[in-house]
């Protein structure tokens, strides 16, 4: 199975170190939208979307003028979003037959109309959460008019006893090769999902929103921005949940870092080192859990 890393499109907030933690405290930060490409034998797979051509076309009626203005501030083009990525490598909309989404806010499901005959695969609770549209916050960060014309809907209810490296989790998606996996982590939102790939020479876990700061991965002591640390607090549905499912990602990269990559959707860091691995040869040896280092980067 083959990987794309993918940031379909950046945002930028303004706080910049208060946000990303680089350096300085004037100018936007930099947030990505980190999707993946999935090269398999029974078609391409997307992983979340980021924001779609008609999010750049019509923002103003594709998403919340707060979240789009003010709290997040996409940078939106079309050549950053994933059906531009995908034709440049030389695929086309109707190569993409499946996407699995981590959960429906705007900035991880804007790009489902851009891929009309792909099944979408999501957890129930989030499903049903999404359309019901009971609070501001649902209304806000759940926009159907980014997947109100999908009609391919897979929904799943996770089992007990389904385990992945002491998570439940659930296996044997519609139509999807047994390497990938839903591992759900509640709290961000109600249906919220982190997505396992088996790559044959270790596990990668796109976690989502479960956390948005590398530093909240650091084994030695748990690091996150203020600003960072007010947006993950003001979208939270079930904040007991997001902080036990964040302590058990911790775990998990504690016990089994030489086995499992995890990574989450935000995080500038963690995208320019995975982008920076693919790029190397199929035989640079790697240890599955670990990233190639970056030094132009500096925090």
């Amino acid at each position: 199975m083959r990987i794309h890393h993918l940031n379909c499109t950046t945002m930028c907030p303004p706080g910049r170190r208060l946000m990303d933690g680089r350096r300085g405290f004037t100018g936007p930060a930099a947030l990505t939208c980190h999707c993946l490409a999935l090269e398999t034998p029974r078609g391409l797979v997307l992983v979340d979307t980021g924001f779609g051509l008609n999010d750049v076309y019509a923002p103003r009626v594709r998403l919340n003028g707060l979240f789009r203005d003010v709290l997040c501030r996409p940078a939106l083009t079309e050549e950053s979003t994933a059906i531009r990525q995908l034709e440049r490598m030389g695929f086309q909309a109707s190569d993409v037959r499946d996407i699995v989404l981590t959960h429906l806010d705007f900035d991880h499901a804007g790009g489902l109309d851009d891929f009309p005959h792909a099944r979408v695969h999501v957890l129930a609770d989030e499903y049903r959460v999404a359309t019901a549209q009971k609070s501001w916050l649902d209304r806000a960060r759940f926009r159907p008019q980014q997947w109100s014309k999908e009609t391919r809907w897979e929904t799943y209810v996770p089992h007990r006893g389904e385990g992945w490296f002491g998570f439940d989790c659930v296996r044997e998606l519609t139509g999807l090769p047994p390497e990938i996996l839903l591992v759900p982590l509640v709290g961000h939102t109600l249906g919220h999902t982190g997505v396992a790939i088996d790559t044959g020479e270790g596990w990668l876990l796109h976690a989502g929103d479960a956390y948005f700061y590398h530093g909240e991965m650091d084994l030695d002591r748990y690091r996150c921005t203020a600003g960072l640390r007010a947006y993950q607090k003001l979208m939270q549905k079930d904040g007991w949940m997001r902080w036990y499912n964040l302590r058990r990602l911790r775990e998990l990269v504690q016990r089994h870092g030489e086995q499992v990559t995890v990574f989450c959707a935000h995080d500038s860091l963690e995208f320019e080192r995975l982008e920076e691995r693919e790029k190397l040869p199929a035989d640079f040896p790697i240890q599955p859990g670990l990233v190639a280092p970056v030094p132009s980067l500096h925090l």
